[in-house]
């Protein structure tokens, strides 16, 4: 296929294709379009960066075009993919489509998504999490869906979606056409395929696991505690736009701001910023507002920008697959590009795993093979690692003796635990002190109890014959407060308020001046009537 025009696409499609700029398509493109405008279910893989959105978004748009009646539900396991492919659709729509569209993703607020629903869109483009949402609210219809898409759909089984797109196809028409993509295909997406596509057609254009051939790799073996020094000596010989990954969303911000610190133009992004937040940051680095993105695995897919010259690895990522991702961020559609990894000694299998993706036949890499090996640190056997560090497993990685450096402080907010006096190996923190010891050392039990407490220099009092003091106040001799009523008392030492007080003799005396009635014995008739209630 020399041209989009051979595909047959409507009128104004291919205008919007031209204004574009497409005139060739790429070979999933050419593989895909074909099949897809037949009607079959696809399932395809290709390397990233090859063109994969145009090969399901244009057979769905024509689809749509020649059916007024059927939708189309796309789905994405991350925010930023799901824009970029949003973007790509209003391009191929062109202005003036009577086409609505409606994007539904978490992190925004539900009312303009409502909007949006309300209008009666015909393309959805979304993440499982949140259409899930809307399908538990009602606010969601999706039995005219005749075109189901899901892209990268390896990451969204990674990111635990499968239960969340079971509950989606639950609400879809077993009458419909079925694409599935992904830039890899392990088994899990095999058997899912077998489970939601019919009769697909299998579309593979080169290895999912090879490297760009104009990328090119470099390797360098640094100690975590001077990987930092080792980057910026790389951002000075480097130029052009980079994207440097780190582990941790934390990390990104405190490596954004240090950088900022020495004179770079860096942003930061993470799954913890708010969605306006996220699109800004993107939207500014498209823009080459600041040339360095420190970023988590949250871009390590979909995110299509040009000008990237650089990927730098500053933590290994801790999928191996993820690599490939992560280096497909540079290197695209023909460009050239750099992919630089910053290995620490107890990165060693995390690199090897990688290696053998890449090459299933190659050997472990020998400048790190020892280190990845390593059974130092109290581990047995296969070399179990200690957990001295207090940190957690990483392919099998051995902890013992390593200086964890920066890594320790992500995990614990700064607090370097290399300070504390007790290991969290092998070594018996102290026990905790005894009751006696906490009351007071050696003194006597009442002494303890009294001396325990101690409020603005009064002390709590001692209890009294197993009892709390305060319970003996309702006697009004043993009561200083004079803040309830006393007890009613008949005893010759009672007190007369109104005489200041003081207290005076009993006299024999009663008040009550009131003579009583003698008791007759009679008992009135019961007359049968009944009081009637008068409402007053």
């Amino acid at each position: 296929m020399q041209n989009f025009n051979e595909f047959g696409f409507n009128k104004d499609l291919e205008l919007a294709i031209k204004a574009i700029g497409f005139t060739e398509p790429t070979p999933i493109q050419a593989q895909t379009i074909p099949l897809a405008l037949e009607g079959h279910d696809i399932l395809g893989s290709a390397q990233t960066g090859t063109g994969k959105t145009a090969a399901f978004a244009l057979p769905v748009i024509q689809k749509l075009m020649e059916d007024d009646s059927a939708n189309a539900l796309i789905l994405t396991p991350t925010r930023e993919l799901g824009k970029q492919i949003m973007d790509n659709i209003h391009q191929f729509l062109g202005r003036g489509s009577n086409i609505r569209t409606a994007f539904i993703i978490g992190g925004e607020a539900y009312g303009k998504q409502m909007s949006q629903l309300r209008s009666r869109p015909r393309i959805i483009v979304g993440t499982p999490g949140r259409i899930n949402d809307h399908l538990n609210r009602g606010s969601m219809d999706l039995d005219l869906t005749r075109f189901v898409v899901l892209d990268e759909t390896d990451r969204m089984l990674d990111m635990g979606f499968t239960d969340q797109l079971e509950r989606i196809f639950a609400h879809i028409p077993e009458e419909r056409q079925t694409l599935m993509f992904s830039a890899t295909m392990p088994k899990n997406i095999i058997e899912m395929s077998r489970k939601y596509l019919k009769n697909a057609k299998r579309v593979e254009v080169g290895a999912s696991n090879v490297v760009a051939e104009n990328l090119v790799q470099d390797i360098m073996r640094v100690p975590e505690e001077k990987k930092y020094d080792e980057l910026v000596i790389e951002l000075q010989a480097r130029q052009g736009t980079k994207i440097i990954f780190v582990k941790t969303k934390h990390a990104t911000e405190r490596m954004a701001k240090r950088l900022r610190g020495d004179g770079y133009a860096a942003e930061a992004i993470n799954g913890d910023l708010k969605q306006a937040k996220r699109s800004r940051v993107i939207k500014d680095f498209r823009a080459q507002n600041f040339d360095i993105l420190v970023a988590t695995d949250v871009v390590a897919r979909g995110l299509d920008v040009p000008h990237v010259e650089h990927v730098i690895n500053y933590n290994l990522p801790q999928v191996a697959e993820d690599y490939i991702h992560r280096i497909g961020r540079t290197a695209r559609a023909g460009a050239k590009g750099n992919a630089l990894c910053l290995v620490s000694p107890q990165e060693g299998r995390q690199w090897n795993a990688i290696v053998q993706l890449l090459d299933p036949d190659a050997k472990p890499d020998p400048r790190f093979a020892a280190f990845g090996d390593k059974k130092s640190g109290g581990g047995k056997g296969r070399g179990k690692p200690r957990r001295s560090g207090g940190g957690k497993k990483q392919f099998g990685d051995s902890w013992g003796n390593d200086n964890r450096g920066e890594q320790r402080q992500e995990r614990s907010g700064g607090d370097n635990r290399s300070e504390r006096s007790q290991s969290w190996g092998n070594d018996k923190p102290a026990s905790r002190p005894s009751r006696n010891d906490r009351f007071g050392g050696g003194q006597a039990d009442g002494e303890k109890r009294a001396n325990a407490y101690n409020d603005g220099g009064q002390q709590r009092p001692a209890r009294t014959e197993g009892k709390p003091a305060f319970k003996k106040s309702y006697s009004r001799d043993n009561d200083e407060r004079g803040d309830f009523k006393p007890a009613k008392k008949r005893f010759d030492n009672r007190r007369d308020d109104a005489a200041g007080g003081e207290k005076r003799p009993y006299n024999g005396e009663k008040k009550f001046s009131g003579e009583k009635k003698p008791y007759s014995g009679e008992k009135k008739p019961y007359t049968g009537e009944k009081k009637k209630f008068s409402g007053e």
